[in-house]
């Protein structure tokens, strides 16, 4: 609702009770307390009526979904208040008895992960451990490529090859993990050519993120998993948050041992997606979270919980000066140049899909996790995002 309509309203509801007031009086009682409106409490109801309003836009969108394939968990918030949280499905629909989803169950966050390996990496900045513009050889010298910073990394602006490719041709024995210091070695003795040089051109590469999950391994002398663990995780109470390692295992399981597996979807219905030699390179994916334990990652962006708004917006800065179809990338988030202050990532990862959308403009925050390769739907995203604001009691402004 709109703030003129409301004054309106406002104004209708206070001329009717008065009228009402003035016949019921009687000259007898002219002493008598005549009632007053209590403006705080309609504006209490009327914003309870749009918060259950937007609840069931937002059950009405992501039940569709669940009846399309969607199988996964749901959480939306508007100015700090979580609006709507619900689970859809099953952990593993392989089972013939199955376990329900549940609202705190961890899923694998796919490329969804590199926005907490870019917390990392900002955060050892913050300490002075690193700088953005180091060359990446100051921290992984075998790298056998020259002039690539860790802010290229970030943007992913390095021109750097794929290492999945690289691995797929050169990598003897599948049934054996893959490793950030197998790739790192992988690259000096094979280094095959780049892409671009660096800095050329914005090119969503894995490669990026992994080598920042080595920088952070390198500069914190900790493992990957520890330092997310201890710096990230359990500050901000992310108790279901986990990165997933393979670095003392010396074969690759099946399947992950794991509540909530992930599916592939093909003609003949989902199948349960088995562990990959691959999910032993770490920064670029293999995070595992719960809406929860995003939703307080938000929170902690917002009220400034690991750095301070002067160093964390940094991370919401596009990072190359041509847009590319409208899109540019920071640190960690992707942007749309037709949605200022709105910033996000998609997640796709053997057999999981996910997606986060921070609106900082109108204080929205989305967060959909997914345990099949069914496509969540953009435009459907992007048009419940837009809808009209709630405002909360406690919001400003508020019509006084």
């Amino acid at each position: 609702m709109t703030i003129k309509p409301l004054i309106i309203s406002v104004f209708l509801l206070l001329s009717v009770s008065i009228f009402s007031c003035e016949r019921q009086q009687q000259p007898n009682v002219a002493d008598k307390q005549v009632p007053r409106l209590n403006i705080d409490s309609l504006f209490v109801d009327l914003n309870k009526l749009q918060v259950e309003k937007k609840a069931g836009m937002a059950d009405k969108l992501f039940t569709d979904f669940s009846h399309s394939g969607m199988n996964g968990v749901v959480l939306y918030a508007e100015q700090d208040q979580v609006i709507y949280e619900k689970a859809f499905g099953w952990r593993d629909l392989s089972k013939r008895k199955k376990d329900s989803l549940r609202v705190d169950d961890a899923f694998q966050l796919s490329s969804d992960s590199k926005m907490f390996t870019a917390e990392a990496i900002m955060l050892l900045e913050a300490e002075g451990k690193l700088d953005y513009d180091d060359d990446v050889r100051k921290h992984i010298p075998e790298l056998p490529y020259e002039g690539i910073t860790i802010r290229q990394l970030l943007n992913h602006r390095s021109g750097l090859p794929r290492y999945d490719a690289m691995a797929d041709k050169h990598w003897p024995d599948r049934r054996k993990p893959f490793s950030n210091e197998e790739m790192i070695k992988m690259m000096a003795e094979k280094t095959p050519k780049p892409y671009n040089a660096p800095d050329a051109v914005f090119l969503y590469n894995n490669v990026n993120y992994a080598l920042l999950g080595s920088v952070v391994e390198r500069v914190s002398g900790e493992h990957f998993e520890d330092f997310m663990r201890e710096r990230i995780f359990e500050p901000l109470g992310m108790t279901h948050s986990f990165i997933y390692s393979m670095r003392d295992e010396d074969k690759v399981s099946q399947y992950m041992p794991v509540d909530v597996h992930g599916h592939d979807m093909y003609r003949k219905g989902p199948e349960k997606a088995r562990n990959d030699y691959l999910n032993g390179v770490m920064g670029d994916k293999i995070m595992f979270s719960t809406v929860d334990d995003i939703w307080l990652f938000n929170k902690a962006l917002d009220n400034q919980t690991l750095l301070p708004d002067s160093l964390q917006a940094e991370a919401f800065k596009p990072g190359s000066p041509k847009w590319k179809n409208d899109e540019n990338y920071g640190f960690g988030w992707r942007m749309n140049k037709n949605y200022p202050g709105i910033f996000f990532h998609y997640g796709w990862w053997k057999g999981y899909r996910s997606v986060i959308v921070r609106d900082t403009t109108h204080r929205r925050f989305l967060v959909v996790l997914n345990n099949t390769t069914w496509q969540i739907p953009p435009d459907a995203i992007w048009d419940f995002i837009n809808d009209t604001t709630i405002v909360l009691p406690e919001a400003e402004p508020l019509v006084r």
